[in-house]
């Protein structure tokens, strides 16, 4: 579980563009390169403790291998009863 206002920040930064990089017709590997890159630069400006790091690309990973949230979200009209 994420703690700090930080590692929360970061996460829903990633995972909204996942999401958004899903739609746009990337793939899973495109995602995970595009973590990478995240994570690397996260390690390299010492913006996030070591292990905060560690547990955000962990709860990353478990959102990117749940396809429940890549699915698109299809609005339900409202049935014609006349």
């Amino acid at each position: 579980m994420l703690q700090t206002i930080e590692t929360i920040g970061h996460y829903q930064k990633i995972t909204d563009a996942l999401v958004e990089m899903w739609h746009r017709g990337y793939r899973f590997d495109d995602l995970r390169l595009y973590l990478d890159g995240y994570l690397a630069a996260l390690r390299s400006t010492n913006a996030l403790e070591a292990y905060q790091i560690n547990r955000l690309e962990e709860e990353t990973m478990r959102y990117v291998y749940d396809p429940s949230n890549f699915e698109r979200v299809e609005l339900q009209t409202e049935p014609d009863y006349y």
